[in-house]
């Protein structure tokens, strides 16, 4: 399956991106995705197939995951609910790593 656009970048590089006033929010739904859905103390990452529109993703699921619970794969898709898009459209995959404690 090919991808028109394919973001090779993590939350950091999502961050450095949105700004500061951006970058909080996003570090604070980071948080709360992973306090909602996963053990904060422990690393993971998950690639997330999502649709990109008007500056936001939907429609997104995992196509990978390397994880040590499913509530990782919860807190990726509810990260990615707050991710700057930009001006990319069309289907995107999307990597997030949570670095553990």
């Amino acid at each position: 399956m090919k991808y028109p656009t394919f973001v090779a970048a993590s939350l950091l590089a999502a961050v450095s991106l949105a700004g500061p006033a951006s970058a909080a929010s996003l570090q604070a739904q980071m948080t709360t995705c992973l306090t909602k859905h996963a053990n904060t103390n422990q690393a993971a990452t998950v690639t997330l197939e999502c649709t990109a529109d008007a500056g936001k993703l939907t429609g997104c699921k995992v196509v990978q995951s390397q994880v040590p619970s499913p509530g990782f794969e919860k807190a990726a898709i509810c990260v990615a609910e707050v991710l700057p898009m930009a001006g990319k459209t069309g289907p995107v995959r999307v990597p997030v790593r949570f670095p553990g404690a």
